[in-house]
């Protein structure tokens, strides 16, 4: 259980996400996740980071069975922490990150794939972020890299969610995949990035993030700030206490 790393193939490693039962990540699980991505763009043997989780889906968001047995601030401010430097940890890496999707891809986990550079997902896979029904808000930054602007607030408001081949015909899923064959596809793409020269790779993804038209370290953080608002005016605990037993939904 936790955060482990490995080196499937020459030039590719494999960070893999493991909390079960939902892979609803504890505070710490955030700040591993960070440092194994960080670690590994920072191997000069490596060219390309495959993002892959075990169980019944890729990511479940925060986990807010924790945050609600804490009794002060220190939870909420650690989740946020942790999760801005995950998502941060997945943008910076200095070569391309490749997300491999099953199963569930819920609030945070949209942080992740959002901040990734190419996404690999299984045909069961599904995607949104059910903040408003959790008292929670963010990463709607990462939600507006995946769809529309008009589609992204509408998954936004309604806490829906969206299929992988939604996303595929949007063009933010590169394929859509049967399950039993996510990981292969995942490395076998990877390893087509890999196979480039380490140095160029690594400018190619200095370059990209260069021009991007949205800061998303800053535009999250300021989606942040509403969060603490939620929760420092009490609505996010009134609404997160009528969060149910469905720990499939966590986030």
């Amino acid at each position: 259980m936790g955060v482990s790393t490995s080196v499937p193939r020459e030039g590719v490693a494999l960070v893999t996400v493991d909390f079960p039962p939902v892979n609803a990540l504890p505070v710490q699980g955030w700040y591993d996740l960070a440092a194994a991505v960080g670690a590994a763009g920072a191997d000069p043997d490596i060219r390309c980071v495959v993002l892959a989780a075990e169980g019944r889906g890729f990511n479940a968001g925060v986990d807010i069975k924790e945050m609600q047995r804490a009794t002060g601030p220190e939870a909420l401010i650690g989740a946020n922490r942790g999760c801005f430097e995950a998502f941060a940890a997945v943008y910076e890496c200095e070569v391309p990150v490749v997300a491999a999707v099953q199963g569930f891809c819920l609030g945070g986990g949209i942080g992740l794939v959002g901040n990734a550079d190419v996404i690999v997902a299984a045909e069961d896979a599904t995607f949104g972020l059910p903040e408003l029904d959790r008292g929670a808000l963010g990463a709607a930054t990462h939600l507006a890299r995946l769809v529309p602007q008009h589609l992204m607030r509408t998954l936004y408001y309604t806490s829906r969610t969206v299929t992988a081949e939604e996303l595929h015909r949007h063009g933010s899923v590169f394929d859509v995949v049967p399950r039993e064959r996510l990981a292969g596809a995942a490395l076998e793409l990877a390893g087509e990035i890999a196979a480039k020269d380490g140095y160029l790779i690594r400018l190619a993804k200095a370059a990209i993030n260069g021009i991007d038209p949205v800061d998303v370290r800053r535009s999250y953080r300021f989606e942040q700030g509403f969060t603490f608002e939620a929760n420092l005016s009490g609505v996010a605990d009134r609404v997160r206490d009528t969060f149910g037993t469905d720990k499939e939904q966590q986030t």
